[in-house]
């Protein structure tokens, strides 16, 4: 029967079965071919939790937001016209290396893809936890070592290796959702965010018939909304933390990435051991039948 002909509810079914989210959950994660809906959520929703405790952390210790390029390019320009060359350059190289950052998860990202790994974005996220674990141990040792004369360079590097992995932070799950989720920074959330109330407070269909239908994406906005309070409970136990155990608090956090890359590198580790014995035991037994 053609679907025109059907009733209207089976078309609405059968439309929804076959309509992606606009998250696009087709897309690979960790060791399963498609990823449900709430995944994805989950997912962001820790990413950007992470981000704000990271970033809230970092302003205590550097006095400095690191999760966004916005508020390094607005210090950038007042500096530079006001002629702190010494801080125009620290904000330049800030932004330098959120960039690095950035290009180097991608980088790791395509590659991993191209040698056929299934976790390249778990590996993605372990070699950011290895960055933020060295970052943890550098302040530790700042703070209990004098390096002698090294007031200003030290939490500069720090900085600068913050900066770099709040990049790849941003980009394991920009890359993920197609560009949908963006974990370090809230301007585009609550722009995304605002049109979608927009929406939803416009006009009722049942009172204007005669206007065009707008649609409302409510899971859109459950998301969105979601992102925001992430990010937002992240920033509080950020600052928590860092008040209670300084640089050390870098360390759980770690801990929370490398759990969420756990999933897909053991599951490559585990195929690629499964075939290494496989392929293993043919040469052996073709052996066996020339001899």
């Amino acid at each position: 029967m053609n679907d025109d002909k059907r009733p209207h509810s089976y078309r609405q079914r059968h439309h929804r079965q076959h309509t992606p989210p606009f998250w696009q959950a087709d897309r690979p994660y960790l060791h399963e071919h498609n990823i449900s809906d709430a995944r994805f959520r989950r997912l962001g929703y820790i990413m950007a939790f992470l981000a704000g405790a990271i970033n809230a952390g970092g302003y205590f210790a550097f006095s400095r937001y690191t999760s966004h390029v916005t508020g390094s390019m607005s210090l950038l320009a007042d500096v530079l016209y006001l002629q702190e060359w010494s801080v125009a350059i620290i904000a330049t190289i800030s932004v330098l290396c959120f960039v690095a950052g950035a290009a180097h998860s991608g980088w790791v990202i395509l590659w991993t893809q191209q040698m056929r790994f299934r976790g390249s974005f778990g590996f993605s996220m372990w070699l950011e936890a290895v960055y933020l674990l060295i970052f943890g141990l550098f302040g530790i040792a700042a703070m209990e070592w004098d390096f002698g004369g090294s007031d200003f360079i030290m939490p500069s590097l720090a900085l600068f290796l913050l900066c770099f992995i709040m990049g790849m932070h941003n980009t394991v799950i920009t890359l993920l959702s197609g560009s949908a989720i963006r974990s370090t920074h809230m301007t585009g959330t609550a722009t995304d965010l605002g049109i979608e109330i927009s929406r939803a407070l416009y006009y009722s269909k049942q009172h204007h018939p005669r206007l065009p239908h707008v649609r409302v994406n409510k899971p859109k906005m459950w998301l969105l909304s979601g992102l925001m309070l992430s990010f937002l409970l992240g920033g509080i136990v950020g600052v928590w933390g860092y008040h209670l155990v300084g640089h050390h608090f870098a360390l759980p956090v770690s801990a929370v990435l490398f759990i969420l890359g756990a999933g897909s590198v053991g599951y490559d580790v585990k195929v690629r051991l499964k075939w290494a014995f496989v392929s293993w035991y043919r040469r052996k037994k073709e052996k066996r039948k020339k001899s």
